[in-house]
């Protein structure tokens, strides 16, 4: 792992791989850390891979209050300036992905390819604000542990959680371990997040929409929703998965997004718009 100060926080993250193609940056979600991304973390994409631990999460700082999206995406943006890197392809899932979506819609000439994963565009509803505060205050009353517990099934399909008990017992730990300040306040800064629907039909990169079959959190109507708006986006539905397809089932999820990568690989013409994705990428199959 190594460090950056950015903003007035430390960032630990894993950078890993290396090559001329644009370096692809991984996003967490809410309350994991950089770890979830371990089977993405490869050396043979040909591209540098980075994932960092967001503020208040992993080995980066915790900063308590309310942590906007424009915050994070800022850091990640502040992090590519550290480390020399102009323009990336974006992974997010979850959190991650709304991040992802934020940071398009700051700097989309820094933006090379998009993988939105398990996440969802829309802007938050009075009820979900109301729940997302809520939730908040109860992790910092009670701490991680009633609420990692609760969730796990939904995190991980139940199936998954009892035929990859190693990858459930993953995910529990990063959820026990989560600060229950950075998480708070991610939660609080989500639950005043805008609505992305208006920014989707100018995204002109390669996108990949990628959805477990059974993600009860962003169900796959929301991942049609992204779809359907973004120009020229490819949709991936993965069978067998819940909120986390790049953990209950990596190789499919690897499998779509090395689509994406060569879409993105094949040079201006690819990036001009996500509609001019290569052959490479359309041999990717639904699984």
């Amino acid at each position: 792992m190594s460090t950056a100060f950015v903003n007035g926080v430390t960032l630990g993250y894993d950078d890993v791989g290396s090559g001329g193609a644009e370096p692809l940056l991984l996003v967490h979600g809410h309350p994991f850390d950089r770890g979830m991304w371990q089977p993405q973390l490869r050396a043979d994409t040909g591209r540098r891979v980075i994932a960092p631990d967001l503020r208040g999460y992993g080995a980066s700082d915790v900063v308590p209050g309310v942590t906007s999206l424009e915050t994070f995406a800022r850091d990640l943006a502040a992090l590519l300036d550290h480390l020399g890197i102009e323009l990336a392809v974006l992974c997010g899932l979850s959190m991650g992905g709304q991040i992802v979506l934020e940071f398009h819609r700051l700097l989309p000439d820094r933006v090379a390819g998009l993988v939105l994963a398990d996440t969802f565009a829309q802007g938050e509803t009075p009820q979900g604000k109301k729940e997302r505060n809520d939730r908040a205050d109860r992790l910092l009353r009670e701490g991680m542990a009633g609420y990692a517990h609760e969730v796990l099934d939904s995190m991980v399909a139940p199936a998954n959680v009892a035929a990859l008990p190693d990858v459930a017992a993953h995910v529990l730990r990063m959820m026990l371990a989560a600060p229950p300040e950075g998480a708070a306040a991610a939660l609080r800064g989500r639950a005043e997040r805008p609505d992305y629907t208006g920014t989707l039909g100018g995204v002109r990169v390669p996108t990949l929409v990628v959805v477990g079959r059974d993600d009860g959190f962003t169900p796959v109507s929301d991942a049609e929703y992204l779809h359907a708006r973004i120009p020229g986006a490819r949709l991936e539905v993965i069978e067998g998965a819940a909120h986390l397809p790049n953990l209950e089932r990596p190789a499919d999820f690897n499998r779509a997004l090395d689509g994406l990568l060569a879409a993105v690989s094949a040079g201006p013409a690819a990036r001009a718009g996500a509609a001019a994705w290569s052959t490479a990428a359309a041999d990717v199959t639904k699984h």
